[in-house]
C-alpha cells in the first residue's frame, strides 16, 4: 500500500506511566492494523515500539501546582512546540494519554485549529476527585474518551459525551513466563518491594524517608531485602542515595519484566500513591501507601479534592482498605511501625488481600483493556 494511504496517529503523553499505558494500547492496535505511521511525545516504552518522540519526556514531567506556576512559561513553550509538531504531522487521530494539565491543553489547541483531527483521550481526568464541571469543557474538544473505571461513565453519560469503559491495563492478565530472579537479586531472602515514585521531585522527597525507614526495620529483622522499583532514568540517583545510606540490603531495578517478577515474589510493598497500587493489589501483595508533597501544594490539593482518600482502591471501596500515610504521617517511624504490624500479623495481610480482590473485580473489564482501547482507536481510523 502506498505511503499516502497510510493512517497517522500522534500520541501525546506527559509522564512515564502514560507512556507505559500508551505502549500497551499501541502494541494491540498494531496487531489489528499495521498500516499506521506514528509520532509522539513519549518515553522509553513507545520508543521500544519504534515510535519517535519529538523531545525528551523529562522536559515536561513537572510535578505539583507550585512547580507548574514557576514553570508556566516553559510549559507554554512546550505546548506551542507540540501543537506545531502535530499540525505539521497532520494525523488522523490525536491520542492524548493521562496528564490532563498538559495533554488536554494540547488537544484543545489542536482541535480549535484543525477540527478534522479526531481527538481521543485515554484515562479520564479524575472528575470525581476534582471538578465535575470539567466534563462540559472537555466535551468541546475531545471526540471520545476511554475510561479505566466503570463508575466514571456516569459523569460522562450525564453530559452526553462519547465514552467507553475499557478497563485498566495494569489489571490485564500478564504473560507469566517465569524468570529466575535469584540471579538478579542474588539472595534467597524475603523481599519487600519499594516504590519511591516515577518523578524526580517525588523520588527526592521519598527516597531518604524510605531509607531511614529501612534502617528502623533492620533493627527488628535483618533477613529482608528491599527492592526499589525505578524507571531507567532515575535508577542511578536512587542508587546514589542507597550508597550514601550504607545499607547493604537494598537494591534498585528498572527492567519492567524483572520488576513484575520481583513484585510477585514480594511479601509486602511500600508504595508512593498512584496507579502502581493497582498492580500491587492485582498480584495479591499486601501494602501501605505513602505520599508527601510540599506544604503549599498540599493546601491547594486539600481545598480542591472532594475525596477522603488518595488511593483508587480506597476511593472505590469508600473506606481505607490499604493504609495511607500522607504528609506529616509519612515519616520513618510511622512507616516502619505500620510495616512491622502487618509482618507480625499475617491474618491482617490476608484480610487486606481479600478486600482488595473484591474491589478489583468491580474495576476489571471483560476483555483485555489494551485490546479494547486498541480496537476503539482502529474504529476511528
Amino acid at each position: 500500500m502506498e505511503a499516502s494511504k497510510m493512517k497517522k496517529i500522534f500520541i501525546v503523553t506527559g509522564e512515564a506511566s502514560g507512556d507505559k499505558l500508551a505502549s500497551t494500547v499501541i502494541s494491540n492496535l498494531n496487531k489489528l492494523n499495521s498500516n499506521i505511521q506514528y509520532l509522539s511525545v513519549g518515553g522509553e516504552n513507545l520508543k521500544k515500539l519504534g515510535i519517535k518522540s519529538i523531545y525528551d519526556l523529562k522536559e515536561i514531567t513537572y510535578l505539583g501546582f507550585t512547580n507548574v506556576i514557576f514553570n508556566i512559561f516553559k510549559i507554554k513553550k512546550k505546548i506551542n512546540e507540540t501543537v506545531e509538531a502535530i499540525e505539521n504531522f497532520q494525523p488522523d487521530i490525536l491520542l492524548t494519554v493521562d496528564s490532563p494539565d498538559f495533554t488536554l491543553r494540547v488537544a484543545e489547541r489542536v482541535k480549535k485549529n484543525n477540527p478534522n483531527i479526531k481527538t481521543i483521550h485515554y484515562v479520564a481526568p479524575q472528575v470525581w476527585v476534582w471538578r465535575e464541571g470539567r466534563v462540559k469543557k472537555i466535551k468541546k474538544f475531545i471526540d471520545h474518551i476511554l475510561l479505566l473505571f466503570n463508575f466514571e461513565r456516569t459523569y460522562f453519560d450525564k453530559e452526553g459525551m462519547s465514552n467507553e469503559f475499557v478497563g485498566h491495563p495494569l489489571l490485564d492478565e500478564k504473560d507469566d513466563k517465569a524468570i529466575d530472579i535469584n540471579q538478579v537479586i542474588g539472595k534467597n531472602k524475603a523481599l519487600i518491594s519499594v516504590f519511591p515514585g516515577s518523578r524526580k521531585s517525588e523520588i527526592e522527597v521519598l527516597t531518604p524517608i524510605l531509607l531511614q525507614t529501612i534502617k528502623l526495620l533492620n533493627q527488628s529483622n535483618k533477613d529482608i531485602t528491599y527492592i526499589f522499583h525505578s524507571t531507567k532514568e532515575y535508577s542511578s540517583s536512587i542508587q546514589t542515595h542507597i550508597s550514601k545510606s550504607e545499607l547493604i540490603n537494598c537494591e534498585v531495578i528498572s527492567d519492567d519484566k524483572i520488576k513484575f517478577h520481583v513484585l510477585r515474589k514480594s511479601i509486602f510493598a511500600i508504595a508512593k500513591s498512584g496507579t502502581v497500587s493497582l498492580e500491587i493489589s492485582n498480584l495479591k501483595i499486601p501494602s501501605i501507601i505513602l505520599y508527601k508533597m510540599n506544604f503549599i501544594n498540599f493546601l491547594i490539593v486539600k481545598m480542591l479534592v472532594k475525596t477522603k482518600f488518595a488511593n483508587i482502591i480506597n476511593i472505590a471501596a469508600k473506606k481505607e482498605i490499604i493504609p495511607e500515610l500522607l504528609q506529616g504521617e509519612c515519616n520513618p517511624k510511622n512507616i516502619s511501625s505500620k510495616t512491622i504490624y502487618f509482618l507480625d500479623n499475617p491474618e491482617r495481610m490476608e484480610e487486606q488481600i481479600k478486600e482488595t480482590q473484591l474491589i478489583l473485580k468491580s474495576l476489571k473489564s471483560t476483555n483485555s483493556s489494551a485490546f479494547k482501547a486498541g480496537s476503539s482507536l482502529n474504529k476511528f481510523l
